[in-house]
């Protein structure tokens, strides 16, 4: 057993000493392979003057190679993005909600109409029948109690009393009507626009596109509360870039969403609009004078619905060039063919078709022959014997 042990613990000891042989050896090869460059030492040169012998020769590991250079030339700065400019301050007496039980102050020609409509038409409508209503119940609820009238009357109809009640509200329709009918003719028959914006509604800002000036877009998103404090602007209405329109202009609006049913609404401009996915919606407004006013998304359109603020900026024409060229876009240039920029639109226009491209001379004239002459084999040329 004793001899056993023996054998085992020498067959251990001899392979651990084989084992550190290797692992000797394999160092030394690593440090044989590495480069080495041969410098002299000043030590050796200072201890041995005028001794005859040379200076000592000291091997020392190569230094890593030099990193790469920098390039020569750095890339060029982006040019700083022209300030874009604002020319109004809100005024709290136009164009924003107030105290007042009223209509916000209109400036459009549709809006004058409308308060107009409101003011002189319907509220007095609306004051005298109520009123009509409310002398009636307290009449009959006075003479006609059980305490001043124990015999109760056995009056079945009355031709008078029900010729009135029936002729008296057609007439106060047909009042309301023409008005109203007018009033909705007009907001919807759009005159030849002096300029088109597409607006687009997202969850949860807003985009405007000038297709009459070189089709730039400007993203408008809500500002912070801290911000609308240093601006001046009014609580959740002020925003980072407003939409700009000319003064005395007629502005045609098209609306569209890329992704739920957002609204369009600016009440000093009488003007509201749906804006749905896949839909193009059309408006229009003119401004009557300059200033700044707000609106908001009215249509219900998820968590963030309400601060989706719109804000207007109606200027003077050179301000709105000035502002035109600020934002890249072009005055007098690139303008689409036709005045108006969706006359050609399969939507707005159904009968408005693309044309096809005239073929070039010798061009095949349909993708079929193009790929038969394409994948047809050239004949070899015949040889004579």
């Amino acid at each position: 057993m004793k001899s056993v042990k023996t054998m085992l613990i020498a067959t251990g000891l001899a392979t651990l000493t084989l084992t550190g042989s290797a692992s000797a050896q394999t160092a030394a090869q690593a440090a044989s392979s590495a480069p080495f460059i041969v410098t002299t030492s000043p030590s050796a040169t200072a201890t041995a003057p005028g001794s005859g012998q040379s200076p000592a020769v000291v091997a020392t590991p190569a230094a890593p190679a030099a990193a790469p250079a920098a390039p020569a030339t750095q890339p060029a700065a982006t040019a700083a993005k022209a300030t874009i400019p604002q020319f109004y301050q809100s005024d709290p007496s136009v164009g924003q909600p107030s105290d007042k039980i009223a209509l916000q102050p209109q400036v459009t020609e549709l809006g004058h109409r409308a308060e107009f409509f409101h003011n002189i038409i319907l509220m007095p409508i609306i004051i005298i029948i109520s009123l009509l209503v409310l002398v009636l119940l307290g009449w009959v609820s006075i003479r006609y109690n059980r305490r001043a009238n124990p015999v109760p009357s056995r009056t079945s109809h009355n031709t008078t009393i029900e010729i009135i009640w029936t002729v008296a509200p057609v007439l106060i329709l047909l009042a309301i009507a023409v008005p109203s009918i007018k009033l909705l003719a007009a907001q919807y028959s759009i005159p030849k626009p002096d300029l088109t914006v597409k607006v687009i509604g997202h969850q949860w800002y807003w985009s405007y596109q000038y297709p009459d000036n070189g089709d730039f877009e400007v993203v408008s998103n809500i500002l912070t509360e801290d911000q609308d404090k240093a601006k001046g602007e009014p609580r959740q209405l002020g925003v980072d870039n407003r939409m700009v329109v000319p003064v005395n202009s007629v502005i045609k609006i098209i609306t569209t969403s890329d992704d739920v049913i957002h609204s369009f609404a600016v009440p000093a401009f009488w003007t509201k609009m749906d804006a749905v996915p896949g839909r193009l919606n059309e408006t229009w407004f003119k401004v009557d004078r300059v200033g700044l006013y707000y609106g908001q998304c009215s249509e219900l359109c998820g968590a963030r619905h309400g601060y989706m603020p719109i804000a207007v900026e109606v200027v003077t024409r050179d301000q709105f060039a000035q502002w035109i060229a600020a934002n890249g876009g072009t005055i007098g240039h690139g303008k689409p063919a036709s005045s108006d920029a969706t006359a050609n639109s399969p939507i707005s226009n159904p009968s408005a078709t693309t044309a096809s491209p005239t073929p070039m001379a010798g061009a095949p004239s349909t993708p079929t022959e193009n790929v038969t002459a394409s994948a047809k084999p050239v004949a070899a040329p015949a040889t004579t014997n």
